[in-house]
C-alpha cells in the first residue's frame, strides 16, 4: 500500500519553532510528527511512502532519509512553486498508479488506516474523506424564543461540527482532474467534484486526532503523545 504525506506547508502560526525546523519535524516526545506518522503507517501495511515537500525540503529529507529505518521506502518529490494541499498530487502522477492514502503532515491521530482502507474499497467512490466531530464550548446561554416569549434557554451549549480531518483515500483515476503545475486544494477537488455530482465517501474517526496548527495545539500534542502514542512507538 501506498501513501503520500502532504509536508511542504510554512507553518507560520508556529512561528518561531518553525523558523528552524519544519512542522512535520517538530518533536512529539522522543519522535517528530512525522515519525509518528511514518511509524503508524508502517505498522498498518503501508510500505512505501511519498513525501511531498517545500519549505525546507532538503532538511526534510536529509532527517528522514530512505526509510529504511522506519520499515519503509521513502520518496520525495520537491515543488518549485507552491502547490496547495492537492497540486503535488500531480507531481507523482506516474507513481500513483493504484489507490494510496493521502495525509496531512501536521496531523497526530489514532486513526485505524486498515479500516478505513477497508471501509473505502467497499465503497467504491473515487475518493474518500476521512472526518472528525469536534465540540465547541459556547460562552453564551442560548435562547429559544417563540411569539416574542422565551421558552427555552440552554446554557453555554457545545457546538458540534464535523470538519475534514486532513486524512484521504484516492483512487489513481482522480488525479486526472487535478490540474498541473496549479495551486489546487482539496478544498477545490472536493466542490468541482460536488458540482459533477461525482460521490464522495466520507469516512468518520472515531478515535483521537489533532490537528497541530497553532501553539496551543502543539502543547496538547505533547500531552497527548503520552497517553495516546508513547507506548506503541517504543
Amino acid at each position: 500500500m501506498k501513501a503520500v504525506i502532504l509536508a511542504g506547508g510554512l507553518g507560520k502560526r508556529l512561528r518561531p519553532l518553525t523558523q528552524a525546523i519544519p512542522k512535520p519535524l517538530l518533536p512529539i516526545g522522543e519522535k517528530s510528527i512525522m515519525e509518528i506518522q511514518i511509524t503508524n503507517l508502517v505498522r498498518q501495511g503501508v510500505d512505501e511512502i511519498y513525501i511531498a515537500t517545500n519549505y525546507m525540503a532538503d532538511y526534510v529529507e536529509s532527517f528522514l532519509g530512505d526509510g529504511s529505518r522506519y520499515g519503509a521506502k521513502l520518496i520525495f518529490s520537491k515543488e518549485k512553486e507552491p502547490l496547495g494541499t492537492c497540486g503535488p498530487l500531480t507531481l507523482l502522477r506516474d507513481k500513483l498508479t493504484e489507490p494510496f492514502v493521502v495525509m496531512n503532515g501536521d496531523i497526530l491521530t489514532s486513526v485505524d488506516f486498515h479500516d478505513l482502507i477497508r471501509f473505502a474499497e467497499k465503497e467504491e467512490t473515487l475518493l474518500t474523506v476521512a472526518t472528525k466531530q469536534i465540540r465547541t464550548p459556547f460562552n453564551f446561554g442560548s435562547v429559544e424564543v417563540k411569539d416574542n416569549r422565551v421558552v427555552s434557554v440552554e446554557e453555554k451549549p457545545d457546538f458540534l461540527t464535523e470538519i475534514i480531518a486532513g486524512i484521504y483515500y484516492f483512487r489513481p483515476e482522480l488525479l486526472e482532474q487535478i490540474p498541473s503545475n496549479t495551486f489546487f486544494g482539496m478544498d477545490h477537488l472536493i466542490l468541482r467534484l460536488i458540482a459533477s455530482h461525482t460521490p464522495i465517501t466520507r469516512y468518520l474517526i472515531e478515535g483521537f486526532w489533532l490537528d497541530i496548527g497553532r501553539m496551543d495545539d502543539y502543547e496538547h500534542a505533547q500531552i497527548a503523545y503520552s497517553s495516546h502514542f508513547k507506548d506503541d512507538l517504543v
